[in-house]
C-alpha cells in the first residue's frame, strides 16, 4: 500500500477552500499525516486524544522524535535525565499505538550529526529505549552514504531494524544526503520530498531559515521521476509512506494531489469532506 501525505495540516490553505482548518478536515484528504508538534515539544495526552477522534480509524500519523532525543536541542533542556525524556516520549506516542494509528516515530538527524563511533552508539540508544514503536531513520550528514559507507549504513540501519527514511532534497554539501532507493525494512519505508531549492538549503534566512529552505514546487517531469522511482521501492517493502515537505510556499499538499493521481490511487476511507451548511458543492 502507498500512503501519501505532507507535514503538519495547519499551512496547507489549498485543502480548505474556507470551510475549516484542522485536522479533521485535513483527513479528508489524505490518509497520514507528519505530527511535527511531536519535534518541538513533547505532546500532552489532552492534544493526543483530540487528535486520535479528529481523525478517521485507518487515519496514520507519523511522529517526529522529540528534538532533545536526535541532538537538535540547544538552550534550557526541559527533563533532568535522558531516561526521563525518553519515558515522557514514549507515554505521549503510546496512545496512537494502542489505538492503531501510529505508521512510525521519525528520528530526524542533524547536518552535525555524522558518521562516528559515538553516534552510531547513540543510534543504538534511541533504538532500545524506542523499541516498542517503529521507528525510521534520516540522515542528514552525507558521511553516512559516503563511498565506503553506504552499504555499510544501509546494512546497521537493517541490522537494527531501522525503516529507511529516503529523501528527495538539494545536494548543497555536507549537510545534505542523496536518493538512495532501498528498502531497510521489509514491513515499511518511508520517503520525505523536502524540494530541491539548493540555494535556499543552507541559507540561514536573516532567522527565516525555515520558509527559505523548503521553497520549492516539483513540477510534472519531477513527479514522474519519483513515480519511477516509488515502483523501485515497492519491489523491496510492504508499505511506502511519503510525505511532502516542500511547503514554504504552501506547495506541498498540491504536490502531493498530483502524486496521489499520476499513481492512480483512490483512497476510499478519507474522512468526511465538511460541506456549506446548507449546499453541496457547486451550489449557490
Amino acid at each position: 500500500m502507498i500512503y501519501i501525505g505532507v507535514t503538519g495540516w495547519n499551512d496547507h490553505d489549498s485543502l480548505y477552500d474556507g470551510r475549516g482548518k484542522g485536522l479533521e478536515a485535513y483527513a479528508g484528504h489524505f490518509p497520514i499525516v507528519e505530527l511535527d508538534s511531536s519535534f518541538y515539544a513533547i505532546q500532552p495526552s489532552r492534544n493526543i486524544e483530540k487528535w486520535l477522534k479528529e481523525t478517521p480509524k485507518s487515519f496514520q500519523f507519523i511522529v517526529k522524535a522529540y528534538q532533545g532525543m536526535t541532538g537538535h536541542q540547544r538552550g534550557i533542556q526541559p527533563y533532568e535525565t535522558k531516561e526521563e525524556m525518553f519515558e515522557a516520549f514514549r507515554l505521549s506516542v503510546r496512545p496512537i499505538a494502542e489505538a492503531g494509528k501510529l505508521g512510525m516515530v521519525l528520528c530526524q538527524f542533524p547536518p552535525w550529526f555524522d558518521c562516528k563511533k559515538e553516534n552510531v552508539q547513540w543510534l543504538r540508544y534511541v533504538k532500545q529505549e524506542l523499541k516498542e514503536f517503529p521507528l525510521a531513520l534520516e540522515f542528514r550528514h552525507q558521511s553516512w552514504f559516503a563511498e565506503g559507507m553506504k552499504e555499510r549504513t544501509l546494512a546497521f540501519m537493517q541490522e537494527e531494524g531501522w525503516i529507511h527514511s529516503i529523501c528527495d532534497e538539494p545536494q548543497a554539501g555536507a549537510g545534505s544526503i542523496p536518493t538512495v532507493l532501498q528498502a531497510t525494512h521489509p514491513e515499511k519505508t518511508l520517503i520525505r520530498l523536502h524540494g530541491r531549492n539548493i540555494h535556499g538549503w543552507n541559507d540561514p534566512g536573516n532567522g527565516r531559515w525555515r520558509e527559505v529552505r523548503y521553497l520549492y514546487r516539483y513540477n510534472e517531469a519531477e513527479l514522474l521521476e519519483w513515480k519511477e522511482n516509488i515502483k523501485k521501492v515497492d519491489e523491496q517493502t510492504k508499505d511506502i509512506y511519503i510525505l511532502f515537505n516542500n511547503n514554504s510556499g504552501g506547495d506541498a499538499a498540491d504536490n502531493a494531489k498530483q502524486m496521489i493521481n499520476l499513481l492512480g490511487i483512490d483512497y476510499q476511507d478519507l474522512a468526511p469532506r465538511q460541506l456549506n451548511l446548507f449546499f453541496d458543492d457547486g451550489q449557490t
